[in-house]
């Protein structure tokens, strides 16, 4: 499988004579079109129209929580990146607020306001909301080249914009902090700044890679926000000596780096080769040791950021993009979603854990339950009962630790026309789960229950294993009728509950 980034849709789009093409064409994107789309998602956060990517600088400020993301207000394709913004109460209901950022014209971002996060300075007993992110512009010469994607050469800097009223209004700094990457290093790119807090200074991880020698996170530090020094490299990969046009597809830079405290230790997620991966370990002397990785979610993922929720837990974001056909989903007159919120931990085992945040209960209707302590005709009146209506659901099953064959779970229609498959199937160590094509490694802990939870959304679904293990994929069916759901085995079924979720719009257009 090719992997997918952010900029492979650039390609296929052909952006440069493309985009006014299709503006032109596209033209209103139609309101009642977009809010009878049965494919658009109902319960997931994404802009009224148009295409969205990247989650940047998500935060809780001033008692709401704040998303920002990647959008083009000129259409359903990527170009012209904007920063959007939204608020919740509670991470599930979400109000588009206006536009954060925008390129400005002949300006050190005006090739495209790129991603980055949000942090809170004080400023004379003020606490000021900071924007740093990275701006694209053209390069003055082949040396200032950072990204070189195969469809464009760009010079990439990081720059900051600040509010002081609340986050309605944000004023960019004249000059970049950061107006190119250290001297003397060869990158295969520098972008996507994460910056966090340390004793009495601030610290940047920046995505990037050395050519010939494999991906790596830049790190720096400052006093002040502005004035930033090189020190090092978080961290370093390997190169992969496979060849490609684009240095993320095959490893060989990581962008969208996050890092942050967890569970007493250290995790770094980096995006590349089409995964968002995850490193937990020591952090030291400035230093990052590894000590486990792995695979955050196996499918239609990317760009994961985190943020704290107002309890102080670690939230997980991350952009579902599109796995149709590039003029289907501009006919469509929307593309991308943003993941539901995920809980994240660190499991006794040391690895990566995560579960779709608990807020997302709320959305929950009456559900319908099988449970093999019920008497047969109740389970057999239950299953029967079981549908999933208007691609707005949630399944939750539970099998017993000794299952010892492949247990396949269908959703269908009467007719049964099979709209989506997962798949368990056990191993001696490595279990298998499986979402429609996509495949994932799956280690269940001797004697524990299989536990898998899926979520539908219009297009949108989310599979999670026993905390531990996630998949998102797109379906782009629209069912003949409401989804029955039927187990392959009962043998190892110890309970199957279906839920109606309600959408967080009345009209898939605003929130």
């Amino acid at each position: 499988m090719i992997p997918f980034t952010r900029r492979r849709f650039l390609r296929q789009a052909g952006f440069a004579t493309a985009a006014l093409a299709a503006r032109n064409a596209l033209g209103d994107p139609g309101r009642s079109r977009l809010a009878d789309d049965p494919l658009r998602p109902q319960f997931h956060l994404l802009p009224a129209a148009n295409w969205m990517n990247d989650p940047d600088g998500p935060i809780y400020f001033d008692d709401r929580y704040h998303m920002f993301f990647q959008y083009n207000p000129d259409g359903p394709y990527w170009g012209n990146m904007h920063w959007a913004h939204a608020t919740s109460q509670d991470m599930v209901h979400w109000r588009h607020e206006p536009v954060a950022l925008a390129p400005t014209p002949n300006g050190y971002d005006r090739d495209g306001v790129f991603s980055g996060c949000t942090v809170v300075q004080e400023e004379k007993g003020r606490l000021i909301p900071t924007i740093i992110y990275t701006g694209v512009q053209p390069p003055a010469s082949p040396s200032e080249i950072t990204l070189h994607d195969g469809q464009h050469k760009w010079r990439e800097i990081q720059a900051i914009a600040t509010s002081r009223d609340g986050m309605r209004t944000w004023q960019k700094d004249p000059e970049p902090v950061l107006a190119r990457p250290p001297e003397g290093v060869r990158v295969t790119g520098f972008r996507d700044p994460c910056v966090w807090r340390e004793g009495n200074e601030w610290l940047m991880a920046i995505g990037s890679g050395f050519v010939d020698k494999g991906g790596a996170i830049l790190l720096y530090r400052s006093s002040d926000l502005r004035k930033w020094t090189y020190m090092h490299p978080l961290i370093q990969g390997q190169p992969s000596f496979e060849s490609a046009v684009n240095p993320v597809d095959n490893g060989d830079m990581w962008e969208c780096p996050d890092f942050f405290p967890l569970g007493g230790k250290h995790v770094l997620l980096i995006s590349t080769k089409g995964l968002v991966l995850w490193k937990i370990g020591t952090y030291k002397e400035h230093r990052f040791n590894v000590e486990k990785e792995g695979v955050v979610d196996y499918g239609a993922y990317y760009a994961a950021r985190t943020q704290l929720a107002r309890d102080g837990e670690c939230i997980l974001w991350g952009w579902i993009p599109e796995k149709r056909p590039e003029d289907e989903y501009r006919a469509a007159g929307w593309a991308g979603s943003m993941a539901l919120p995920r809980l994240l931990w660190i499991d006794d085992d040391g690895t990566l854990a995560m579960t779709p945040a608990p807020a997302l209960k709320t959305l929950r209707g009456q559900p319908v339950r099988w449970s093999v302590g019920m008497p047969a005709t109740m389970r057999t009146k239950a299953l029967e009962g079981m549908r999933v209506k208007n691609l707005a659901g949630e399944i939750r099953l539970e099998l017993e630790p000794e299952t010892a064959r492949p247990f396949n779970l269908r959703l269908h229609t009467e007719r049964g026309e099979v709209f989506t498959s997962i798949w368990f199937r056990p191993g001696e160590s490595d279990h298998q789960l499986q979402l429609n094509d996509t495949y994932a490694s799956f280690i269940v802990p001797l004697g524990q229950s299989i536990r898998l939870r899926l979520l539908i959304d219009g297009s949108v679904l989310e599979l999670f294993g026993n905390d531990s293990t996630a998949i998102t994929d797109r379906v782009y069916k629209v069912p003949s009728s409401p989804l029955r759901v039927t187990p392959s085995d009962f043998n190892y079924l110890r309970s199957l509950d279906v839920w109606p979720v309600t959408p967080i719009s009345k009209d898939r257009l605003t929130t």
